[in-house]
């Protein structure tokens, strides 16, 4: 039961009896005839029992994006029903909304409450709050009761802008620009005759017999090769850059990555873990096409969420293995903390980089290059302000050139070293990607 404000001004009303006979007992009698006027108007009231509340499922968004939560409210009961209603969310889902409720005996309607999600994975409904006014406004029936529903909120996908540019440069490379590489790890394409500046290695001495002119073999990149994608989402993939976390960045730079991948006919899987793992190859094996395998990437990535625990690397790199004896493309995307590289994945990349050519692509912070690079001085600002300032810059020059030291380490191990802001990152490792497809070290 709810009272309303009528039923206040109901109980103030008995004040103004009080002068005329100031008597205990025109207080009892007074609010006496209140309860039982809200007694009253709560019997005549519809019966909450009496809606029948059916949500209607929601298809996936993407986070940010602006949906809706269909309710289907079905009034079965006798007696008119007024009221509202709230369609309570948890408060990521940002639903921010409360229906009127006028329902005729019978009739039905359908409640859209707006959803502006601030947060991936699966969002659950709360409860159905339903507040029903008796008709003389004095009181109410309200009951909460569960109506399940879940909004799936996938990934950002920003960089996908950037896809239609790197497919264009993708197909330069496999088949219809051919590639004049004889080098090793490529395909053969076709015969074409010989011209000026072509390769004299590339001749193929039998054909150039046969038809009694030299003809060259030309060459396109590998097809079917093998993409890993580790996806770190330990204690320092929540770190945020802006109003974005580092594991959101990761995630927009796996997406593309995936996307150009499989429409170059490569097969692409994916290890996401911390101190267990967390997500194994859910877009490799049982895809229909690239759109598919896109597609299954994504819902796999959808409820992920960084741990406050620190990466087991060996037991990440063997998962990679696991998924690929020898011979793939292993990106690691992880940040490259000088700390954790140094005393937790050092020792987990020579397995790796024994079988496999390996990236690692880190989302790097600009707010370090601000700090390092900008003048401290302002208009207006104190002697503290320009000595905070400076101290600011000597921290980051110092986890700069810390970085850069552990990236230096890394190339030498044969691992190239991806350190960009979160808007760079996702190409910068599509055209690597390219680079070594072409140079057949795929």
């Amino acid at each position: 039961m709810s009272l309303t404000g009528r039923a206040v001004v109901l109980t103030l009303l008995g004040l103004l009896a009080v002068p005329f006979a100031p008597r205990l007992l025109t207080a009892v009698v007074w609010l006496l005839l209140v309860a039982v006027i809200v007694a009253a108007d709560v019997a005549l009231a519809a019966r909450i029992s009496d809606l029948r509340l059916v949500r209607v499922p929601l298809d996936p968004v993407h986070l940010d994006e602006d949906t809706a939560t269909s309710l289907v409210v079905h009034h079965g009961g006798r007696r008119h029903a007024r009221g509202v209603l709230r369609d309570a969310w948890q408060p990521s889902a940002g639903a921010r909304i409360v229906h009127d409720l006028d329902l005729a005996p019978g009739e039905e309607t359908t409640l859209l409450t707006p959803l502006h999600p601030t947060r991936r994975g699966h969002l659950a409904a709360d409860r159905v709050t339903v507040r029903l006014h008796g008709p003389l406004g004095v009181a109410a029936r309200q009951r909460s009761v569960p109506v399940p529903g879940a909004l799936p909120v996938l990934p950002r996908f920003p960089s996908r802008r950037h896809l239609p540019g790197l497919l264009h440069h993708l197909q330069l490379l496999d088949g219809r620009a051919t590639v004049r590489t004889p080098g090793q790890g490529t395909e053969f394409d076709s015969l074409r005759d010989y011209v000026r500046g072509d390769d004299v290695r590339s001749i193929d001495w039998r054909a150039t017999a046969r038809r009694h002119h030299a003809v060259v073999r030309t060459w396109r990149p590998e097809r079917d090769r093998h993409v890993v994608l580790v996806v770190d989402t330990s204690r320092t993939s929540a770190a945020r850059i802006g109003d974005v976390p580092r594991l959101d960045a990761a995630m927009d730079a796996a997406l593309l990555l995936t996307a150009l991948a499989t429409r170059g006919g490569d097969r692409v899987d994916v290890v996401a873990g911390d101190r267990v793992v967390r997500c194994l190859d859910p877009g490799g094996r049982g895809a229909s096409g690239p759109d598919d395998r896109l597609h299954r990437l994504v819902d796999a990535l959808a409820p992920l969420e960084p741990s406050l625990v620190e990466a087991n690397w060996p037991m990440l790199a063997a998962a990679t293995l696991r998924l690929a004896s020898r011979g793939a493309l292993v990106v690691l995307l992880t940040p490259l903390e000088p700390v954790v590289v140094e005393e937790t994945l050092l020792p987990a990349l020579e397995a790796l980089g024994d079988r496999h050519t390996l990236v690692l692509a880190s989302v790097r912070d600009p707010g370090l290059d601000h700090l390092a690079t900008g003048d401290p001085r302002t208009a207006g600002a104190t002697r503290d302000d320009d000595l905070d300032a400076v101290h600011d810059a000597a921290a980051a020059e110092h986890a700069l050139a810390r970085r850069a030291r552990t990236a230096a380490v890394l190339t030498g191990l044969d691992v190239t070293v991806l350190d960009r802001p979160p808007a760079d990152l996702p190409v910068d490792l599509a055209h690597t990607y390219l680079d070594l497809k072409a140079r057949g070290r795929l």
